[in-house]
This record gives structure tokens, sequence and C-alpha cells, in this order.
């Protein structure tokens, strides 16, 4: 950022000012907390470049959280970082972009007939479940439908635009949009926007071009097609279990019991993922949906034989005892 010999940095929360910086070229700043010497080069803020700055402002601004207006006029180099002020405010080093995060296990697997779709139910803001019954299987379109991972709020805007664009490629075409129309669009929002957004998107669903199509738009905006796929943090736990279990020419009821299985898999393992199961089976019939409580999960392993002993340790197993 550069500023002239004289320059004004103005930052405002709501109605009332947080910072009111004027400064001159070896002279003494004032407004900022305590009084000091400015020089070329000074790290105002911390660490960081001139761009940090203007990143920084633009992240707080997106949370609603600090900067409603910055004026800054033009040619002396200053970096910054972290601002401090008498007023409370809050620590902007925790604040990260798309903190309402959906943590996240999703899935989507193909079958003859259709596909199925699945998602846990947590959404996250750091440690604390802001929600424990969200709903991130979205739909964007007759039998077309996508799974959202990432930031709540950018995956939620983006699906918006999307089922926006969707309607009116209907009325314009006077035809339904296929799911690869659907998956370009997002991939193409993601793709574009990949430095501001936080969104991981699988879109999938039914059309009579092609039938049933699974497509994986992973963070960064690339676009893939496969006959399953999974994302968001808990999907790490669970891909080998997909690679071995995964078998072609399932049909409905195996696709429906794999996504359970796996999602529940995935929900016990990661902390940001939990809460309930939601599914939907898309089909050229319709959309049906399905929704598994978090006390009907399917159950697995869980040290039940070590806490029925006792004992906090395992056993040994026997090629390990001395005789």
């Amino acid at each position: 950022m550069r500023l002239p010999g004289q320059c004004v940095i103005f930052v405002r929360t709501g109605n009332f000012e947080i910072t009111h910086i004027r400064r001159s070229l070896g002279k003494q700043k004032s407004g900022f907390n305590q009084s000091q010497l400015l020089t070329t080069n000074e790290k105002v803020c911390g660490q960081g470049s001139s761009l940090d700055l203007r990143v920084y402002l633009a992240r707080i601004t997106r949370l609603g959280s600090a900067l409603n207006d910055l004026f800054v006029t033009p040619h002396l180099t200053i970096t910054a970082q972290t601002i401090t002020t008498d007023m409370d405010v809050p620590d902007v080093q925790v604040l990260k972009k798309g903190e309402v995060n959906l943590g996240t296990s999703i899935m989507a697997v193909q079958f003859k007939g259709g596909v199925v779709i699945g998602a846990d139910s947590r959404t996250t803001m750091g440690s604390y479940i802001a929600n424990r019954v969200t709903d991130k299987l979205t739909h964007v379109h007759d039998r077309i439908y996508c799974c959202r991972s990432g930031s709540a709020a950018d995956t939620q805007a983006v699906a918006s635009i999307v089922h926006y664009y969707l309607q009116m490629y209907e009325q314009q075409y006077n035809e339904r949009p296929t799911v690869h129309t659907a998956a370009t669009l997002f991939q193409k929002l993601c793709y574009e926007n990949k430095d501001n957004l936080s969104a991981g998107i699988i879109v999938a669903g039914w059309d009579k071009e092609v039938g049933p199509s699974v497509y994986n738009i992973p963070v960064g905006g690339g676009l893939f097609r496969s006959p399953w796929a999974i994302g968001g943090s808990g999907s790490t736990y669970v891909y080998g279990y997909c690679d071995a279990t995964y078998k072609e020419g399932w049909g409905r009821d195996e696709t429906v019991n794999f996504v359970k299985n796996t999602l529940a898999l995935a929900m016990s393992r990661d902390g940001s993922s939990g809460g309930t199961i939601r599914m939907c089976v898309i089909t050229e019939s319709g959309v049906e949906r399905h929704f598994i409580p978090g006390n009907e999960l399917p159950r697995f392993w869980e040290g039940k034989e070590v806490l029925d002993s006792g004992s906090t340790f395992a056993p040994a197993p026997v090629s390990m005892v001395e005789s």
C-alpha cells in the first residue's frame, strides 16, 4: 500500500470508530492507542505485506465483524497485521475466512438406475457445534442435488446462484438442464472465485441424456466425473474403506447401505462430522429422502470387549504372551 507524506487510514465498526490514524514522515501519529513514531516500512501491525493488509481487512469485512469503511490516500509503503485499540475488538488472529464451517462428511454414489447422496448434519465454529441438524443436501433443480462442504456461507451462496441460473436455463431453452450443465456452473463459479471461497461441492443427479451421474468439485475449482465421490473433513478416514468395498453394478439397496455405513464410519472418527445422516435417492421417477437419527446410526467396533474386561488396555495377541 502506498501513502504520501501525510495520509489517513479510517476504520469503522458499526456506527463508531475503531482506529483513526494520521501520519507524517518522521512525525508522530495520534488516535491509534498511543502515539508512536512512524517511519518508512515500519511494521505498524505485525507481519505481512501491503497485500496482507488489504486481504486482512477484506476478511474482517466478509465476516461482518469490523470494517465498513477504509479510506487510504496514496505513496509510503506500510505493512500491517494486527491493529490494537483501547476498545474490545475480536481477536482477529483467530478469525478465519469461512469460520462457520460445515466440517462435514459428504458422499454420492451412482448405481444402475440413479444416484444416492448423503451427508452428516454437523456445522461447527471452531470447536463449537453451531448446528447439529444441518441439511447439507441442497436441491438445485429437478433431480439434481449438490452436497456442500467448506464454508457454510460460501456454499449456500454458490448453490443459490446455480439454482437461479438453472431456472433461467430451463425458461430460455425450454428444456431441463443436465447434471453436467449444473456441475459446470458450480465449477466455473468455484474456479473464478477460488481465492475468496472455501467450497467443496459434489453434484449428482439424473437426466434423460446421460442417466445418473456424479461430479466432484474439490476446493480450487476442478471438475471430475466418477462413479462415486466423497468429500469434507471426514472423507480422509474412509477412502480406504470405499476403495475396498465399492463394487460396480450395485443395486439401490446395496448403494444405500454403502453410503450409510461409510458416513457412519467417517462420523465416528472425525470430530467435525456428526449428528444425523441425511440421504437422497435420485432416480428417473423422482427424489426420495431418508433421515437416520443419531441413535439409529450403524455401530462398529468401539472397544466393548476392552471395557467389559475392566482393563484400559487391549490384551496382547497370543503370539506375544510369554509361555
